[in-house]
């Protein structure tokens, strides 16, 4: 199996070592949470850190089913900390599976020389209980399935980009991908089983959904959608005039199990005039191209759309809260922020129609701040600039260039 560095994640778990804080890391089903916690066990061997200073549980490995129990799990835990002083690293993965963790987490937390890190592929597991009990007491590392870059990376050279980033669409970047190659029969079956796990598991069972079907729906719909500006409303509205009866309430229902599940992202919007956030009217983009591939079979869709997806996913990769921004009666694609201030972004597959150019320096235009402004295209131009504006090609965008 090919291991790939996700060296931006790894880095994360690097600085937050041996801080009195305890290490979320979260996202989707297979992103690659377990393969991460096993580079950082790694890691801290190779820096002298001893065998017997790590436990390591991963709750859906039936060997440790015993452990499901919460009194079970914390009298294997507290029974292996070492009381010499040193360090000890406690390895927990998928712990949603074990009923009260929060509160066995939060008793391992306050014992001295224990450094905590657990794993979940679910929003719920960060919800009320453990939010409030462990408020201030925990970092969360949000993990997504592969990068363009990384998935670059892991071909070994930069050659051919536009090949690799239409394979990068087309087939998925969930990590074991890699490793099927290129039999399509093979990747469409590893990612029906991730999303049956996930609509099933931790969806369904979960929420106890009557209605597996429109809960599909609902996803098929928003993964056609990506890109659009939708709301709850309109979804039931649409849905109910194709004969799917459903009311916006059950919509709005399904969307936060989809979220929460990480099958699904909502960029809400931004009154960048007017500096405030919209309560309405949001977009919503898909975790992963090839899933939305499964969904929907090889349905044409916008090329400006997907590329848009791309850009949002790798916008929240680099750490910024993304919003669609809102001039008047003109739309930019993302305003990224972060505590060095905002980034505007303008995203399209091609601008070399004079009219397209023009419509999407429009947006950009008409803000009056000083920010970046960038549009992003997948015409392979050199970089230009409009009064201020960079226009970069997308792919070396995504590579960091």
């Amino acid at each position: 199996m090919q291991l790939i560095k996700r060296k931006e994640y790894l880095k994360q778990l690097i600085n937050w070592r041996d801080k009195k804080v305890i290490k979320v890391i979260t996202g989707v089903r297979r992103c690659g949470k377990s393969t991460l916690m096993d580079l950082y066990k790694s890691c801290l061997l190779e820096q002298g850190v001893a065998n017997e200073q790590i436990i390591s549980i991963n709750f859906e490995d039936y060997d440790y089913i015993d452990l499901l129990e919460p009194r079970n799990f914390y009298a294997y835990v507290k029974e292996r900390i070492l009381s010499d002083g040193r360090m000890t690293y406690c390895f927990f993965d998928e712990i949603q599976n074990v009923k009260d963790f929060e509160r066995v987490v939060d008793s391992l937390y306050i014992k001295p020389n224990v450094d905590i890190y657990i794993t979940g592929s679910n929003a719920y597991m960060l919800s009320s209980e453990l939010a409030t009990l462990l408020s201030g007491r925990y970092v969360e590392i949000k993990m997504l399935p592969l990068s363009f870059k990384e998935y670059v990376e892991a071909s070994g050279d930069e050659r051919e980009l536009a090949r690799k980033y239409r394979s990068y669409i087309e087939t998925s970047s969930f990590p074991y991908v890699l490793d099927i190659k290129q039999d399509a029969r093979v990747i469409r079956e590893y990612l029906n089983g991730i999303y049956n796990t996930i609509v099933v598991k931790d969806i369904t069972q979960r929420n106890k959904f009557p209605d597996t079907m429109m809960l599909e729906s609902v996803l098929r719909f928003t993964y056609d959608n990506i890109g659009n500006i939708l709301s709850t409303k309109k979804i039931a509205d649409t849905m109910t005039s194709d004969g799917r009866k459903i009311d916006t309430k059950t919509v709005e229902k399904y969307l936060n199990a989809l979220m929460e599940s990480y099958m699904l992202y909502q960029c809400k919007r931004y009154n960048i005039k007017g500096k405030q956030y919209l309560k309405t009217l949001d977009k919503y983009y898909a975790v992963d191209m090839g899933m939305r591939k499964v969904l929907l079979g090889s349905k044409a869709m916008d090329a400006g759309h997907i590329l848009e997806n791309i850009v949002y996913l790798e916008l929240l990769r680099r750490g910024y809260d993304v919003y669609i921004g809102k001039v008047d009666d003109l739309e930019v694609d993302f305003v990224a922020m972060d505590d060095k201030g905002m980034t505007y972004y303008q995203v399209s597959a091609t601008v070399r129609d004079e009219k397209t150019l023009k419509r999407e320096l429009a947006s950009l235009q008409s803000i009056n701040d000083h920010y970046p402004k960038i549009l992003l295209t997948l015409d392979d131009d050199p970089e230009m600039e409009y009064a201020g504006i960079r226009k970069f090609n997308a792919l070396d965008w995504l590579l960091g260039k």
